[in-house]
């Protein structure tokens, strides 16, 4: 009976282990003593809307990023070079469109959630039913890589445990808490959680640059401009050493080459048209496709992710949200400096991670690097990588409990308390709350333990490309046009929305090999561009479905739309703001 638990501990390294559990058990501490503090529906959903913009930065930073950011953006660049650059490029920038088109207006609203909006702006309980839905279907995509993260550190740590085990326990621990404390619960845990990711990103950054060569050295190597310590060695025993020795382990056969590596075009946007046979110069215009619609989606899609959204109700006013999101912009901004660099450096220090598929491969990187030093520190390098796991169960726990406070808000806010009982009392949907968030941790568990051989990366991708085509047309066009209908938002949001999740199905069921598309994907590298980046074509359908319905059906524009835009755009000082919940309270089942 004891072998089993026996067979897990083999060979686990006691600091990382010990440094990985302190931050699970503070997490859980937090959960804890806030559940005593989290006494009304406004604590739970929008934390009494009281936090202060420092607060707010931190705890969006926090939630933001991600497994995707933390260990996934090391392992793209690591697998497949600067292709994946483009990814925390535009994770930071999708908050500038934030910033100048959405964040102040949606506070001055004054809703709980999404759905709160679009049936307050639209007068329609209708259009709520359709919003709810993309909430789960966002969040679902969202948790997928969370737990992905999640099963990799502890399998990492724990070298005998199966994938799903690791899956099961994070799931659990996080639903504990969301269901314990709400928003107000989790909103301290990710402000401090930001700084240990950051602190865990950078102390193992700078150690490392010291030890193994700088970013620009250990890059060099892979461009052919620096040759490693061993190579000159070789070809010639008395030439004098260089001045920074760069040690690069030989290349397996998986591993990218070099030239493809370096490239602004490498192995992620040319795989389609590599796969169909074309030469490099016929590539072009196909990576040149998938590039721009990456970014449409990374950027468009930050500006519809319904988690971190709910954070701006959070604020006291519209002129709060809007500094903080100029706050959150100059903290993951610093944050995306440094995973990259641990990419490249693994690249030539741990290339058997290339060999490996799932939870052993290039995705844990971030955690596997520091462990190197303890052939030159002992202990301290354990202590590195005890640094970086607790920096890793930071970032899947803290964007793990927005996904399932706003996913978990939407089941008891909108379709209990507003659809099936709009006459349920707060404490009835506090009580909702906790259910909804035991099923919906369930259920994402269950999801989380299929796609161990998918990258962290590539499923936030999907996420965001979906939030693209939905949320953020939604709410951009409800914001600035005042001509919009709510059968004309509807119907963009429902087939952009419905047209991009439809292709990311289809394309994580052919990467799972459960659906076999790879020859049809070889005779038509357009059509799979087209369908494993959306966005260019899903975004501009949405926004121009919206404007042709609306215009063929501007009877139906609210009759009140005049006053709606001026509580979207007036200065709180005119005293304009209002609370939409609060004002409709009494009338809910309208």
């Amino acid at each position: 009976m004891n072998t089993l638990p026996l067979a897990f501990l083999n060979g686990v390294d006691p600091w990382i282990f010990a440094l990985s559990l302190i931050t699970v058990g503070f997490t859980i501490y937090m959960g804890f003593r806030s559940a005593k503090t989290s006494k009304t529906a406004g604590d739970f959903f929008v934390a009494g809307r009281s936090v202060s913009v420092g607060w707010n930065a931190s705890a969006i930073s926090g939630e933001y990023l991600s497994a995707a950011s933390f260990m996934g953006i090391a392992g793209m660049v690591m697998a497949v070079g600067y292709d994946a650059l483009w990814y925390p490029v535009c994770y930071a920038c999708g908050y500038l469109f934030l910033l100048l088109f959405i964040a102040g207006p949606l506070r001055r609203f004054g809703a709980y959630t999404i759905p709160d909006f679009a049936e307050g702006r639209y007068d329609s309980p209708v259009f709520r039913k359709i919003a709810v839905c993309f909430v789960l279907f966002i969040g679902f995509f969202y948790t997928m890589p969370q737990m992905k993260g999640a099963g990799t550190t502890l399998a990492y740590i724990f070298p005998g445990l199966p994938y799903w085990v690791g899956v099961a326990v994070v799931g659990a621990v996080i639903t504990l808490n969301v269901a314990l404390g709400g928003m107000k619960g989790i909103t301290l845990v990710q402000a401090m959680q930001y700084w240990l990711k950051l602190f865990a990103i950078t102390v193992p950054v700078f150690v490392l640059m010291a030890v193994f060569g700088g970013y620009g050295s250990n890059l060099a190597v892979n461009d052919g401009r620096l040759l490693t310590a061993p190579a000159i060695a070789a070809a010639s025993p008395a030439a004098p050493a260089p001045a920074t020795e760069v040690i690069r382990k030989p290349l397996v056969e998986k591993a990218p080459a070099d030239a493809a590596w370096v490239s602004p075009f490498g192995p992620l946007t040319t795989k389609a048209a590599k796969a169909a046979g074309l030469t490099p110069e016929q590539s072009k215009p196909y990576s040149l496709l998938y590039t721009y619609s990456l970014i449409i989606a990374l950027v468009c899609g930050t500006a519809g992710l319904p988690h971190i959204l709910v954070r701006f109700y959070t604020n006291p006013d519209g002129v709060a949200a809007k500094r903080t999101t100029m706050w959150v912009m100059i903290l993951i901004g610093i944050f995306y400096v440094f995973p990259p660099v641990l990419g490249v450096i693994g690249r030539n220090l741990l290339p058997e991670l290339y060999a490996a598929t799932g939870a052993k491969g290039t995705d844990k990187v971030v955690l596997e690097l520091p462990r190197i030093l303890h052939e030159h520190y002992g202990v301290w390098g354990s202590i590195l990588s005890g640094v970086a796991c607790a920096g890793a169960f930071a970032a899947f726990m803290s964007t793990f409990s927005g996904l399932l406070v706003s996913m978990t808000g939407a089941l008891a806010h909108d379709v209990y308390g507003r659809m099936l009982r709009p006459n349920s009392t707060p404490e009835q949907r506090m009580r909702m709350f906790k259910f909804a968030a035991i099923a919906i941790g369930g259920v994402s568990v269950l999801l989380g333990s299929q796609v161990e051989q998918l990258q962290i990366n590539f499923m936030v991708g999907q996420a965001f490309a979906i939030a693209a085509a939905s949320y953020f047309p939604l709410l951009f066009m409800s914001v600035w046009w005042r001509g919009m209908t709510m059968k004309g938002a509807a119907t963009g949001m429902l087939v952009g929305g419905i047209a991009a999740l439809l292709c990311m199905t289809l394309i994580n069921l052919n990467d799972l090999k459960i659906v076999d598309l790879k020859a049809f994907w070889a005779g038509h590298p357009l059509l799979r561009i087209l369908c494993e980046q959306p966005a260019i074509w899903s975004v501009p359908l949405a926004i121009g479905l919206m404007i042709i319905v609306s215009k063929a059906t501007s009877k139906d524009i609210p009759k009140d739309i005049r006053m709606k835009m001026l509580v979207l755009h007036a200065p709180e000082a005119l005293g304009l703001k209002n609370e939409y919940i609060q004002e409709h309270q009494a009338g809910a089942g309208h």
